[in-house]
C-alpha cells in the first residue's frame, strides 16, 4: 500500500496494520504494539526523511508467515544511521531530558527485530519490522 507521507494519514496506517496482525491471529495487546511501533516509524520517516518535501510517498507491505508478521516501510527521503541515535535516559527528570529520540527506542521494545537499509544510490530507505506471537 502507498500512502502519503503526511501525519494525517497516521490513521489509516494504524488501520491498515492493525487488520494485517488481527488477519494473523494476534492478540489485543500484540495488535496495539504493533501498531505503536509502525505509527512510530511512520511519523519518524514523516517528520525526519521527508521534512520539507510536501509530495513524499511512504510504502507499507505487510507479510505474515508461520505466526509471524512483518512490516517493511519505504521511503525515498533523507537516509540516517538508527546506530547514531543514543539510548534514552530514562532515568533522568523529564525537565531534563532531550525531547524526542523515544520512537527507536520503543520500535525495538515492541517488536522482536527491527532493521533499517539505507540504499543511497536508488535513493531508498527500507526500515524492517518484525513481531513473533507470543
Amino acid at each position: 500500500m502507498q500512502f502519503t507521507a503526511k501525519f494525517e494519514y497516521l490513521d489509516e496506517i494504524r488501520d491498515f496494520v492493525g487488520d494485517i496482525a488481527r488477519t494473523g491471529g494476534f492478540n489485543d495487546k500484540d495488535v496495539y504494539n504493533i501498531q505503536l511501533a509502525s505509527d512510530e516509524a511512520a511519523s519518524n520517516i514523516i517528520e525526519h526523511s521527508y521534512e520539507g518535501v510536501s509530495d513524499g510517498v511512504l510504502e507499507i507491505s505487510c507479510g505474515l508467515k508461520g505466526g509471524t508478521i512483518t512490516i517493511i516501510l519505504v521511503d525515498h527521503g533523507e537516509s540516517f544511521n538508527p546506530s547514531e541515535v543514543p539510548m534514552p535516559n530514562l532515568k533522568a527528570d523529564l525537565s531534563e531530558r532531550k525531547i524526542g529520540g523515544l520512537g527507536l527506542f520503543l520500535m525495538r521494545k515492541l517488536m522482536d527485530e527491527v532493521h533499517y537499509e539505507a540504499d543511497a544510490k536508488n535513493n531508498r530507505n527500507t526500515l524492517t519490522l518484525i513481531k513473533r506471537k507470543g
